[in-house]
């Protein structure tokens, strides 16, 4: 999946050259994976949706609206980690890194368009 210079991955997929910096935005490094395959350049587990969140939703479709509501208040309140994965997408093709099967209903895919906008918005 991509969105501008960001890409969205699971941890389980290969790494490729065409990555660019892969982040990990997942607060848990993803079961059976080792660093060596994962090719991780940044684990920013700050940026990952806290523990009560994460828990709550449970990747729930039918909670998945109220999800990005409330993870996007997090980020919003986070400028800090923010701050650190906009300045590693500027640098150029970022692959935000995640464990979840669901690849349509996870963390990764709200953090992108978060960043698309901020992005956008800065410009």
């Amino acid at each position: 999946m991509v969105n501008g210079p960001v890409i969205l991955k699971r941890a389980y997929e290969a790494a490729s050259p065409d990555d660019g910096q892969r982040v990990l935005v997942d607060r848990l490094w993803p079961r059976g994976v080792s660093k060596e395959k994962a090719a991780i350049d940044l684990w920013l587990k700050e940026i990952a949706p806290t523990t009560a969140l994460r828990q709550w939703f449970g990747h729930d479709p039918e909670l998945w609206e109220e999800f990005q509501q409330r993870y996007r208040a997090e980020l919003d309140a986070n400028g800090e980690a923010v701050g650190q994965l906009r300045d590693v997408i500027r640098k150029g093709r970022t692959t935000l890194v995640y464990g979840a099967r669901d690849q349509a209903h996870n963390d990764a895919v709200v953090l992108a368009d978060y960043m698309a906008e901020a992005i956008s918005a800065d410009s």
